[in-house]
């Protein structure tokens, strides 16, 4: 029988909870994505004392390394990567339990030895046959991994012990991929087993969406087509693609954002509350809000694509996405993606929601913007309110995160005139805890089984079912996306698009 603390409640949220007797591994730990975020992430659980103390952590990859070198790369990620203070103590424990299998995918035995790896840290470790695989790979390497898994045992679990898989987005390229793929993970690992990680849902900003709307009366009231005009959702980066073109190309912003990250903010944004935070019920909601999910026509009048050109960014001159390196003079890859959707439900019907990405933009920014109608404004005169915008709620998902709400405020003097002003509630001002990195919430929700914040099937299908009609729109088109001046807000089309109906984008 299991011990219970009789002083806890099982349904207080606010105790955190520690992951039981585990392991992970990680496949494709020499990447980018691995030193830069998986590694520190486990360091920080770790100091956080969230792991439990006999967690092991196993490289695969094809390098000639021991564990202790191994133990080096992880050191060295740590060291320049993680959120919280170095302690050696913590790290002498952690590092105990590291591990490193060298092979090739394709290679029989190097799944052999990882099994019998992993049987061995059952033992030494107290893993206790809970172990998660974490595929920090190519979407092309899912099948031959997920194959090795099955015929080396490893993806089977032995009585009440568990086997998870953690999936990196793409999931696929379109919806019939996106199919195939979830078809050849879901028969090695039954879909309660799957985690396909979308980091964007593991920000803390991105779950206060939830907070602000269902945890507050002053919000619901107004959150529907009788007040809202429209949504902007915007994912901007400054950043160009150099080093990224065998990723990159042939992608394009579209697939890379918008069919995950920029469909479940509007999902959050849109959903109806649940009835519960359980994931079943987060889960159904969502769905039901892609399901009612519209793309607004003519597409050539409603989306809009652009490639960046080389100019000056921060003082830099940068070059163009045709002058980096490894990309095709010819490419047709679209750097800015930008469509129009509707919510046909009777909370959101007639409701446009804008959703936008793109390189090279004027700052790297990520937010929702909900903008309001404006007031029929009867007993003010035009001059009194020619400088006053719609109001407007702004959630911060990234840099600085948080909250700002822009309304009209009297204009101090003897005359009546009204102007914008802004509200601003920071996190790094309101709260003395830092936020923790995404990538902690989401490997802590893998080791725990809690899968509310990662999409299942039927969201992945249906947001590439949402999104195919405009790529093959767009590849329908002689010509390629439109050009636009590295550090502006994308290219004139995009500007177009809003312009038809009376409504600009918003500077962030």
């Amino acid at each position: 029988m299991t011990w219970k603390n009789p002083l806890r409640d099982e349904r207080d949220k606010r105790l955190p909870r520690i992951a039981g007797p585990c392991g992970l591994v990680i496949f494709g730990v020499t990447g980018d994505l691995s030193r830069k975020k998986l590694m520190p992430a486990i360091y920080d659980l770790a100091n956080r004392g969230l792991l439990p103390p006999g967690f092991a952590l196993t490289g695969f990859a094809r390098r000639d390394w021991a564990d202790q070198d191994f133990g080096q790369v992880v050191y060295e990620a740590v060291k320049q990567h993680a959120r919280t203070p170095f302690r050696q103590e913590v790290w002498d424990r952690l590092a105990e339990g590291f591990r490193f299998v060298p092979g090739s995918f394709d290679d029989d035995e190097a799944f052999d030895r990882l099994e019998d790896t992993v049987r061995a840290l059952d033992a030494e470790r107290g893993t206790n046959g809970n172990h998660a695989f974490y595929l920090s790979i190519p979407p092309g390497a899912f099948p031959v991994v997920c194959k090795q898994l099955a015929r080396s045992g490893l993806a089977t679990p032995n009585g009440d012990h568990w086997r998870r898989v953690v999936i990196e987005k793409p999931f696929g390229h379109d919806l019939k991929s996106a199919i195939e793929l979830n078809g050849i993970v879901n028969d090695v690992f039954p879909e309660d087993s799957v985690f396909r990680i979308d980091h964007y849902l593991g920000k803390e900003t991105v779950q206060n969406i939830l907070a602000m709307r269902f945890a507050n009366q002053l919000f619901e009231p107004i959150w529907n087509a009788h007040y809202v005009d429209h949504v902007q959702i915007t994912m901007a980066e400054d950043i160009g693609l150099g080093g990224r073109a065998g990723y990159y190309d042939g992608i394009g912003a579209a697939r890379d954002v918008i069919q995950n990250h920029l469909l479940q903010l509007l999902a959050f944004t849109a959903m109806e509350e649940p009835t519960s935070f359980s994931s079943n019920e987060l889960r159904s909601e969502k769905i039901k809000v892609l399901n009612a999910t519209r793309l607004v026509g003519p597409l050539d009048e409603t989306t809009a694509r652009g490639q960046y050109l080389g100019g000056w960014q921060g003082g830099e001159k940068v070059p163009g996405l045709k002058e980096e390196e490894g990309f095709n003079p010819e490419s047709r890859t679209e750097t800015y993606a930008a469509i129009t959707c509707e919510v046909d439900t009777r909370r959101w019907a007639g409701v446009p929601f804008y959703l936008r990405t793109g390189k090279r933009l004027g700052r790297r920014v990520t937010e929702v913007a909900v903008i309001f109608k404006r007031a029929p404004h009867l007993p003010f005169d035009a001059t009194m309110t020619e400088e006053l915008g719609q109001n407007a709620l702004v959630v911060r998902v990234q840099p600085d995160e948080g909250i700002t709400m822009r309304f009209g405020s009297k204009v101090p003097g003897s005359q009546m005139e009204v102007r914008d002003v802004t509200m601003d509630f920071g996190y790094g001002t309101s709260f003395t805890e830092a936020s923790p990195e995404a990538y902690e919430r989401l490997i802590l929700d893998v080791l725990l089984g809690e899968p509310s914040l990662f999409p299942v099937n039927a969201e992945v299908e249906r947001s590439w079912e949402i999104l195919d009609p405009v790529i093959e729109h767009w590849a329908k088109q002689d010509a390629g996306p439109d050009p636009y001046p590295a550090g502006s807000w994308g290219p004139d089309s995009a500007n177009a698009m809003l312009a038809r109906t009376g409504r600009t984008w918003r500077r962030p």
